[in-house]
């Protein structure tokens, strides 16, 4: 959900807390600027509770922290819903005072005359290197250097990737999308694997010796399919980190062009609703590699088994990921601590963090976010 398109205007502190009462959620950052976080309140990693008990009040202690300081990705994506300062001669005294004390400003100044899209507004303003109004894809590859530094600083608008609107189409996806096309998959091949499995036909290792040949019961099911489903969460972290966060050339167009195709985009608009789920017709060529895969290492009915656990681990996965930018998890849930830690990995962390589900391969590979420790006052 992008910011709503406002140009900057004064606001009076009456005005202000009129609209908080009405149900929205406006705060000040410093003695004059006013920030609109409506369209911010459900998604904000900490719970819309707290931006709405903070509506009408100035939030700049809560952004230098503790218990968190809030990341330079998270002012610069702040900047996106100014709306312009308050308007009171006490409020101006305390900004001239207090910009007497900082002698600048601790967030860029915002000019009227923007060319940028109004929904993105003081961010980059000035070094923007990308022309929003073009699909981006056929763009990224020439930024070279830049483009690691400018993709990883978020913004909160939708984002065009092709010329075609039948290719642009493709590439979304609704989330109930993946559960429609993968769960019936999901059914049918877990009756089929229990159904083969109960015939007592299925042999492990009768490939190399029939003395130590071992019968898979169709009781071996539920465990297979568990252990399909762990085996998901260490493809989900190697794809996660090998892949989608390769470290394309400065100088390869086609490499820096591929990782925003798979994943660039998603860094860049983190909040584009209709990106944060695999489209069906990329991700089947995966999963049929898999497939295939299962069927050849094991016998079909075992391999099979652990195969569908490791397709619903891929559907759970797009779920919670899907979850964890648009839910609203309850304080101290374990949902609501992965979705603080993916928020992380996304405004601050970019090279750590790579577990959607679960931290578990974060730990052996050392790729853990590190826990903020609450800074001792002097």
């Amino acid at each position: 959900m992008a910011p709503s398109p406002q140009q900057p205007r004064g606001h009076t502190r009456a005005e202000i807390q009129q609209r908080c009462a009405a149900g929205e959620c406006l705060v000040l950052v410093g003695p004059r600027r006013v920030y609109d976080l409506s369209a911010f309140v459900r998604l904000h990693p900490g719970g819309p509770e707290l931006l709405l008990q903070r509506a009408g009040t100035d939030v700049s202690a809560e952004l230098d922290g503790p218990p968190h300081r809030h990341s330079e990705n998270a002012r610069r994506w702040l900047e996106q819903y100014y709306v312009g300062d308050l308007d009171d001669d006490n409020a101006r005294q305390q900004q001239e005072d207090h910009s007497k004390e900082q002698n600048s400003s601790s967030f860029p100044a915002v000019t009227k005359d923007s060319k940028m899209d109004p929904r993105c507004k003081a961010v980059d303003e000035d070094q923007e290197l990308v022309d929003w109004r073009k699909p981006l894809l056929w763009q990224v590859g020439h930024l070279g250097e830049k483009y690691d530094e400018w993709v990883h600083q978020p913004v909160d608008r939708p984002i065009r990737l092709f010329h075609s609107d039948f290719i642009e189409s493709l590439s979304k996806t609704a989330w109930y999308t993946v559960c429609a096309v993968w769960i019936p998959l999901v059914l049918y091949l877990s009756w089929h694997s229990y159904t083969s499995l109960a015939k007592g036909e299925t042999w492990l290792f009768s490939t190399f010796t029939t003395a130590y040949s071992i019968r898979v019961q169709k009781t071996w099911f539920p465990l297979l399919f568990i252990v399909g489903m762990c085996m998901w969460s260490l493809v989900e972290y190697i794809i996660h980190r090998f892949i989608f966060h390769m470290s394309p050339p400065a100088n390869n167009y086609y490499l820096i062009t591929l990782h925003f195709l798979l994943h660039g985009q998603h860094h860049k608009s983190p909040f584009d609703g209709s990106r944060l789920v695999f489209p069906p017709a990329p991700s089947s060529l995966v999963i049929v590699f898999f497939y295939v895969l299962a069927r050849v290492v094991f016998p079909e009915a075992f391999g099979t088994s652990l195969f569908v656990g490791g397709l619903f681990g891929y559907v759970v996965y797009d779920m919670m990921h899907y979850y964890l930018h648009y839910g609203s998890p309850k304080k101290g849930s374990y949902l609501y601590e992965m979705k603080a830690y993916h928020v992380k990995h996304h405004f601050e962390h970019q090279n750590a963090g790579f577990g959607i589900t679960s931290k578990l391969w974060d730990h052996p590979f050392q790729t853990l976010i590190p826990e903020e420790t609450p800074e001792k006052e002097d």
